[in-house]
């Protein structure tokens, strides 16, 4: 998928969002300012949560559950091991009851579960992103989704 701005980044999560299910993890992979806490924007109000959905760069987790199921936004970049997260309990929302929608994923690569959903943004031009998925481990295909 290509996204033109930062609204139809949103677009495209809440497009995803129709298909997720609890239980599901999203590792969102990408530079620093490629889209990710946008498409987790897009992804809440596909789930029918409204309000502000900042970036948990400084909390590790924001938690929504006012939605359709719960939203676990994780931001895993000022993580120094995996052990912080099993320490504080943040790894009791991978793949519970709601969407796990993990930034960084790859600063603790032991918590992240067998079953994901790889999301992958990747900035083209200016205002430009290519977006795309890879189920691992088992995670269902998702359907084609139209511009």
């Amino acid at each position: 998928m290509i996204s033109h701005s930062s609204a139809e980044t949103r677009l495209w999560g809440a497009r995803l969002a129709e298909q997720l299910q609890p239980g599901d993890v999203l590792l969102l992979e990408g530079n620093l300012g490629a889209g990710k806490s946008e498409l987790t924007r897009g992804i809440a109000e596909g789930l029918g949560i409204h309000g502000p959905v900042p970036s948990p760069s400084f909390t590790i987790l924001n938690v929504y559950d006012s939605g359709r199921i719960p939203l676990y936004h994780f931001d895993w970049y000022r993580l120094e091991s995996a052990e912080e997260l099993f320490e504080m309990g943040m790894d009791e929302y991978l793949g519970g009851d709601g969407v796990a929608a993990v930034e960084w994923p790859e600063r603790c690569p032991e918590a992240i579960p067998e079953r994901y959903l790889r999301v992958t943004i990747t900035p083209t031009a200016e205002n430009e992103r290519e977006i795309t998925w890879e189920p691992v481990g088992g995670f269902r295909n998702l359907r084609e989704m139209d511009a």
